[in-house]
């Protein structure tokens, strides 16, 4: 654990499936990107390959199921997913559903917006996406 890592060391997360070695949270603070979910490996690493082989296949298989459930809930024209730690090098993957009507698609949620975003996500996404978690990740 590392004390100044804010993953390490978590507040006020919407936690949607966690057990010993992993979190899935759901992300409310990204402005351009509503539809947005975590996966935490709470052990503080930065790397992929700092994991032992069966260490990764548990974190690849929960962003895979995270993919899922979000693919089922939202419908989106893609899924992003992305594990980059350049400013928290603590091992996340960002699992990002894109729509064609979102304000950078097909940019990177990260640039400039491109137009307004138009969304209408459901308001209960989160407990979608948690209840489908919960079903697949016994």
């Amino acid at each position: 654990m590392n004390t100044t890592c804010p993953l390490c060391h978590p507040e006020n997360e919407d936690v949607l499936w966690q057990n010993d070695t992993l979190r899935v949270i759901a992300v409310h603070n990204e402005t351009h990107a509503p539809a947005f979910c975590r996966v935490i490996w709470n052990a503080h690493v930065a790397e992929m390959t700092d994991l032992k082989p069966e260490e990764r296949h548990e974190l690849m298989e929960a962003v895979y199921r995270v993919e899922a459930a979000m693919r089922q809930v939202f419908q989106p024209a893609k899924i992003n997913l992305a594990s980059l730690g350049n400013v928290v090098p603590h091992l996340h993957w960002h699992v990002i559903a894109r729509f064609n009507d979102d304000a950078q698609f097909p940019a990177p949620i990260w640039a400039a917006p491109q137009r307004a975003g138009t969304l209408d996500l459901p308001e209960d996404w989160t407990a979608q996406v948690k209840k489908l978690l919960h079903a697949s990740m016994v």
